[in-house]
């Protein structure tokens, strides 16, 4: 009986003479799994990856596939199909996956997800573009380079017509989006001593007729933009225009130009990287 009664003291906590230890206070483990998961759902993926690091139980309720769906773009399902091998992987998989850069159309294409908002983002190579004389290398050459995200550029020694066409049929979420025309005046060379080189001896013409830049939509949209091309040894964005997605169910063709047919004058020495279709609102990035 003795034996037994010590034991009860031990459970309830309870001495002889009647005191009790204080209970222990519950903590951020001991919530329910299902609550940590809703809760997820209003945090961005930095904020959750943060916090997984607390305990098993936030590690576990970062797994549900509703919570990582709930950051996933509305078209996820069009981009793993386009992009992914696996289709029946999990939601938090499918995430990590797109937000690394994925190639398509015999990788002259690449389209990722922004890691902190889930936001869609899409370039595309000078390869993949109709570009008059490309194939005559008296005028343009393709150019490896470690400056580019394919890893070659299009370079123009001297022409009298330049036109470079796109298109491109996608089905983006709903939004606003920025396009852009990624140039260089000059032609990168190899690193002397760890130091960047740029060669602009042979740019001319630039600076006497602006650069038209336009882009239309299936829908109706259309933008127009002229630029002079003048900074010399950089890369630079040049915005062609911005275009609204209604219907995230709906592919959207997306035509686009780049054109300096002022046959007056020769023009020389640009580099041309890729075509950048970013939401309107990461603009400022990229200036």
């Amino acid at each position: 009986m003795g034996t037994g009664f010590s034991i009860f003291l031990r459970k309830t906590g309870t001495g002889l003479l009647g005191s009790s230890s204080p209970p222990e206070k519950p903590g951020l483990g001991d919530l329910p799994e299902s609550c940590i998961s809703s809760i997820f759902m209003y945090l961005d993926p930095p904020e959750i990856c943060k916090l997984v690091q607390m305990n098993r139980a936030f590690r576990a309720a970062s797994l549900a596939d509703f919570v990582w769906e709930s950051k996933l773009p509305s078209n996820y399902k069009f981009l793993v199909d386009k992009v992914l091998d696996h289709e029946n992987l999990p939601k938090k998989e499918i995430y990590a996956r797109l937000c690394q850069p994925n190639c398509f159309d015999a990788g002259t294409k690449e389209v990722w997800l922004d890691k902190s908002c889930g936001q869609v983002f899409l370039s595309i190579s000078s390869k993949a573009l109709r570009i008059t004389g490309i194939d005559d290398r008296r005028y343009w050459s393709h150019i490896p380079t470690e400056e580019s995200r394919f890893h070659t550029v299009a370079y123009l020694q001297q022409i009298w017509w330049v036109e470079a066409l796109g298109e491109l049929e996608f089905e983006f979420p709903p939004g606003s989006y920025s396009l852009y025309f990624r140039l260089q005046l000059g032609k990168t060379c190899p690193k002397r001593f760890g130091r960047r080189v740029c060669n602009v001896d042979q740019v001319h013409g630039w600076h006497i007729k602006p650069v038209r830049f336009q882009l239309s939509t299936s829908d109706g949209q259309h933008a127009l933009s002229e630029c002079y091309l003048h900074q010399q040894g950089s890369w630079v964005h040049y915005h062609v225009g911005d275009f609204v997605v209604i219907d995230n169910h709906k592919p959207m063709k997306i035509k686009f130009s780049m054109v300096q047919i002022d046959c007056t004058h020769t023009k020389g020495g640009l580099s041309l990287d890729s075509v950048l279709m970013y939401p309107s609102k990461f603009r400022e990035k990229l200036i």
